[in-house]
């Protein structure tokens, strides 16, 4: 595990100056704090942060193939290296190291491009091919590791975090208004573009190839299989597949040479992880866990009970609202752009906790995404069933004065506003994008939006840019209504919360492993059929009934409470009016992107309990902390307090 930083420049003359890797190295030193490798032959440097889990002796990175015509920059972990080692010896290749780094460099050898068909893991490489001159770069098939990359006419940078990128001497961060929309309606970018101007992901399973003249070609090498069953098997097959499944892909990722632990939430899927690591350890492992100080958002209680059952040496930590407002700053900073949800704090907290003891952690990522685990997917299916009821009775004139009534009437608080708001009463199905999106994800639906940009903000977007990138995943799935919807969330939601994962557990100097997310688990996991999928509004009923014989009913079948923070409830005292003065201050509103009378408006609702603005706050604080800290280069470690009035005139 480490980041990588790279720089390709087009010219045949050109020679890369070591010290400019080391210096885009620099900025991501949490990344790997145990060694830097550099290597540089003209107009190409590879550079690495190294933190050392797998052969700690002579693991050390940039790697090459024996007569040095083609080097690597690896993070990750691929997790079949050993298999794949004694094949490639066979067919002659000689090792000098024991990592599944020069593994990588064999494959390419051997197979080229194809090379990422063998790999089963997590990943982010870039390759130098001295022989054919090409930098040939990869990532894995679900986006477990990020990889982001410039091209001008002059050179391709590429690094494990933005960072690295803006660290590379004349490149400055310029704010990408294109994604603004989508991210106030999702909080997230879901295509290759991200807040920065030139800057962009190398999406999953793709890989980029890029030749000494700079001429790019990026590919995709895997997309995720839907097809319909074509042979009926019971439930019972899919629980003893699913379990075999799922305990082999636990087993591949405890590979480690460094001591391992579980973040254990107390929920299903990271409990499920933490009994099958005991079980195939047959010993105790270190869990850790992190609370809130107000209790009732706290799922320690269940953790604990976990914890008991499995005999796991056990950590807490605990986290309080002035903590949690102290370290947001630093915590955008390390990623780069807005935080998405508020569990990103917690996750860094629990991370900081496991840094004392171990280097990796196990998490259970990815299991709502892939087996249906979200209530909004049985709620979504049966919101459409009843919706077709819906239009065959009530006539359209009556159907849109009852969703008018609900948003608009003050004869019904905020609570039930927002419940009857989710359901069919209140919904388009002629659009998916209300019916689905802006039902489950949307802060700012687009309808929210042409309220709150300035006119002069609204000119840069087109109508459905919130959606665009989201709709292409929806529009290019296929199956049944299940199988579009993880499909689509394993797209844009899931890349998203990977990176959450990476970027707080990096910041801590943690390596974290998704077990739930081996490729071949999830192509297993999405075609299973509905009816073994879900059971009235909750799902993971595989995963449930797999682990009944480790784990107590209580926690198998206990509501899902997803992760919570009481980010609405601290809203409810004076933090909220230290951050309308923030949004209000002069230098916020001088950037011209949301009318004064909107953002004021947002939070006099929020006060009057009229509607609960918590999501729309969340987005427009991050945004304004994003700008001073990543763009104008304020300081990370500055804290959300009371501030002295600096509120801008109206206009």
């Amino acid at each position: 595990m480490c980041g990588i930083a790279g720089v390709f420049r087009f010219s045949k003359d050109a020679q890369v100056d070591p010290a400019t890797i080391r210096q885009m190295c620099r900025t991501m030193i949490h990344r790997g704090p145990d060694d830097e490798g550099i290597y540089t032959e003209g107009p190409v440097g590879l550079g690495m942060r190294r933190l050392s889990v797998i052969d700690l002796a002579t693991g050390n990175q940039p790697i090459s193939n024996e007569d040095g015509t083609v080097w690597i920059v690896f993070n990750g972990e691929i997790y079949n290296h050993a298999a794949l080692r004694q094949q490639l010896i066979a067919l002659g290749h000689r090792y000098s190291t024991h990592s599944d780094t020069e593994t990588i460099v064999h494959l390419y050898e051997e197979y080229g491009r194809d090379c990422v068909q063998h790999l089963r893991g997590m990943f982010a490489f870039a390759i130098w091919d001295s022989r054919n001159r090409v930098l040939f770069v990869a990532r894995d098939r679900l986006g477990i590791k990020p990889l982001y990359y410039r091209l001008t006419r002059d050179c391709f940078l590429f690094g494990s975090e933005i960072k690295v990128i803006l660290a590379y001497p004349g490149v400055r961060p310029e704010f990408d208004q294109a994604g603004l929309p989508e991210f106030l309606a999702f909080g997230y970018l879901s295509g290759e573009g991200t807040f920065y101007s030139g800057i962009k992901k190398l999406m999953p399973g793709h890989m980029l190839e890029l030749s000494e003249t700079g001429e790019l070609h990026i590919s995709s090498y895997w997309d995720l299989p839907i097809h319909a069953e074509r042979e009926a098997h019971s439930q019972a097959y899919y629980v003893e597949t699913y379990r075999d499944l799922l305990e082999q892909a636990v087993n591949s990722h405890l590979m480690s040479d460094v001591p391992l632990g579980v973040f254990l939430s107390g929920g299903v899927d990271s409990s499920a992880v933490a009994a099958l690591m005991t079980k195939i350890r047959r010993a105790p492992v270190e869990t850790f866990s992190v609370g809130y100080t107000e209790a009732g958002y706290s799922e320690l209680p269940h953790a604990r009970i976990v914890a008991q059952h499995i005999s796991s040496v056990h950590h807490e930590v605990l986290l309080g609202r002035q903590d949690f407002f102290d370290s947001l700053p630093k915590l955008i900073w390390h990623e780069d752009e807005p935080i998405s949800w508020p569990s990103s704090i917690p996750l860094y907290f629990v991370a900081e906790l496991a840094r004392s003891r171990v280097k990796v952690v196990l998490t259970g990522e990815g299991s709502d995404e892939t087996l249906g685990g979200y209530s909004r997917y049985a709620f979504t299916l049966k919101n459409a069933a009843l919706d077709e009821v819906y239009r065959r009775i009530v006539p359209g004139l009556v159907r849109r004065q009852i969703s008018r009534s609900i948003s608009d009437t003050k004869l019904i608080g905020a609570t039930v506003r927002r419940k009857l708001g989710h359901t069919f009463l209140a919904l388009d199905r002629d659009s998916w994008a209300s019916f689905y999106f802006d039902n489950f994800f949307s802060a700012f639906s687009e309808r929210d939006q042409s309220s709150l940009f300035t006119k002069e903000a609204a000119g840069h977007f087109f109508p459905g840019s919130a959606y665009a990138h989201v709709l292409q995943n929806w529009n290019r799935s296929s199956g049944e209504m299940l199988q579009r919807l993880l499909y689509t969330d394993i797209k844009t939601y899931l890349v998203e919360l990977l990176m959450k994962q990476d970027n707080m557990s990096m910041a801590a100097s943690i390596e974290s492993r998704v077990p739930f997310l081996d490729h071949v688990l999830v192509e297993f996991a999405t075609n299973i059929p509905r009816e073994h999928q879900l059971n009235g509004l909750t799902g993971k009923r595989i995963l449930k009934k797999a682990m009944e014989d480790l784990l107590p009913h209580s926690i198998l079948y206990r509501p899902k409470l997803g992760f919570p923070t009481p980010w609405s409830g601290w809203l409810a005292g004076p933090q909220l009016d230290v951050i309308e003065q923030l949004l209000l201050e002069r230098r916020s509103m001088n950037r011209g992107l949301f009318q004064r009378s909107a953002v004021e408006r947002l939070f006099h609702e929020h006060r009057s309990h009229y509607r609960d603005h918590y999501d729309r706050i969340w987005r427009l604080l991050n945004l304004e902390l994003w700008h001073r800290v990543c763009l104008e280069g304020d300081s990370h470690e500055f804290e959300i307090k009371d501030r002295e009035a600096n509120i801008a005139s109206t206009v």
